[in-house]
């Protein structure tokens, strides 16, 4: 029987929004509003941060879908910095993409274990095998094929927002505190204005935030897989950042009018102390329920994701054909097992936290990456058609550049062993692309089937 070659384009705006969306959600939102409180100070203050981390997300999606829609191909973030700066950039991006991925799995499998465990006693002691058992169920449900990981997608993100409109509408309909109550905390920014020691305190809570809007980004990962990507793609990294955004500052206010800022701002799970006044019984239930469907959709995600970085690469002849054949269900099938048993391998190991860590001085070069391709090539292909042209470039682009910088100066300096060891790991590469290289065999009828947009 013959192998299919074609990925299914069967995917619409509606599943990159969901995947959008539920790739971005994250456990971070539930206590982020107490970190962010206690360094604002006030109720606007609160609100303008988050307003800011929702505009900075949207800012990074207008301009990489001047790229998505430029080049629709799977392989996700390493399709651009390779068109922009070569080969070799491109090989590192997708190795160090594919990694941070697969060890993001294994942290959202581990904590999807330890959220269960509340759930079912009984299975406390067993959380890396529970881990390893959630691994294996999202691999298999998505070897079955792309029709069943749409639709798992799709519910995953129904459930977070349903659950996360529940406790949000349940605050609105509950009598507001205080506002007296309110005005009792030290509010620091008001009281100084902007200055310099003010600024101070907010900028680990903006960290945080923007940290909390990542992964609009996700329907890149599926372009071949998009119906008319070119349009798709945009709508969907747009709308789903526009949709968290929407929500995690209606969470936020919604907190607010049930809690006291002081008792905001001191709650190391604010959300949790919402949910118990809104909803008396049951409240610790349905937190954990949300909390499990978030790591759980963040799994999915990663399912759908660091296949398609593997069939890139091997398109291109960087590692072996056979990781570009597609099963019948439309996923790339030994892609798939490869990264799902790295990710158990990790989970096995214990070594998915050292290397989450790595990652994410990595996950943060690349993006520094891919907003410097929407510079380089309007200088290097400048007549090449724009379906989609950046808002606001060069200002929009600009910015989330420098925000790049400045988070990989920060997380570098936070954590200097992370950044030597990515340094070591980007050495390496070069000795590892060299090898690559000449080893490499692109097979022609692989190159072929790239479709041109």
């Amino acid at each position: 029987m013959t192998q299919p070659t074609q990925l299914r384009r069967i995917l619409g705006l509606g599943f990159g929004l969901a995947f959008a969306f539920g790739t971005m959600i994250g456990v971070g939102i539930l206590r982020l509003p107490g970190v962010v409180a206690a360094a604002a100070g006030d109720q606007t203050t609160v609100i303008v941060c988050w307003c800011i981390g929702g505009l900075y997300a949207l800012m990074g999606a207008v301009s990489v879908s001047e790229l998505a829609a430029m080049y629709p191909e799977t392989g996700g973030m390493r399709i651009y910095p390779r068109r922009a700066f070569g080969e070799r950039v491109g090989f590192i991006v997708g190795w160090a993409d594919w990694l941070a991925i697969v060890a993001t799995a294994a942290y959202a499998a581990v904590s999807a274990a330890d959220f269960g465990t509340k759930l079912w006693p009984t299975a406390a002691g067993w959380e890396r095998l529970v881990a390893v058992v959630v691994i294996c169920a999202f691999g298999a449900m998505h070897a079955i094929g792309l029709r069943l990981g749409r639709s798992i997608t799709a519910v995953a993100s129904l459930a977070i927002g349903v659950l996360f409109l529940v406790l949000v509408v349940g605050c609105f309909l509950r009598a507001p505190v205080d506002s007296s109550a309110s005005a009792a905390v030290v509010a620091l920014p008001v009281a100084r204005g902007f200055s310099i020691a003010s600024v101070l305190l907010i900028v680990p809570a903006m960290r945080s935030i923007v940290t909390a809007y990542d992964g609009w980004y996700a329907p890149i990962y599926t372009a071949e897989e998009c119906v008319d990507a070119a349009k798709t793609l945009p709508r969907a990294m747009i709308g789903g950042a526009a949709l968290v955004t929407c929500l995690y500052v209606a969470i936020n206010v919604a907190l607010m009018r049930v809690l006291p800022l002081p008792v905001l701002a001191a709650s190391t799970l604010p959300a949790a102390d919402a949910a118990r006044i809104v909803l008396p019984h049951g409240a610790d239930t349905v937190m954990t329920v949300l909390s499990l469907v978030i790591v759980l959709s963040l799994v999915n995600g990663q399912a759908l994701m660091g296949p398609r970085v593997l069939l890139s690469l091997a398109r291109e002849g960087w590692i072996p054909s056979q990781f570009a054949q597609i099963g019948n269900g439309g996923t790339p099938q030994a892609a798939l097992a490869v990264t799902m048993f790295a990710a158990g391998l990790l989970i096995l190991t214990g070594s998915f936290a050292q290397i989450i860590d790595l990652f994410t001085v990595l996950a943060v070069l690349n993006y520094v990456f891919v907003f410097l391709s929407v510079f380089v090539l309007r200088y290097k292909a400048p007549d090449m058609l724009r379906p989609y042209q950046a808002w606001g470039y060069p200002l929009s682009t600009l910015v989330v550049l420098l925000g790049s910088l400045a988070f990989l100066a920060a997380a570098i300096a936070e954590d200097w062993r992370s950044g030597a060891t990515a340094a070591i790991f980007l050495a390496l590469c070069i000795p590892a692309y060299a090898f690559a290289a000449r080893a490499r065999q692109i097979p022609h009828s692989i190159v072929a089937r790239v479709q041109e947009q």
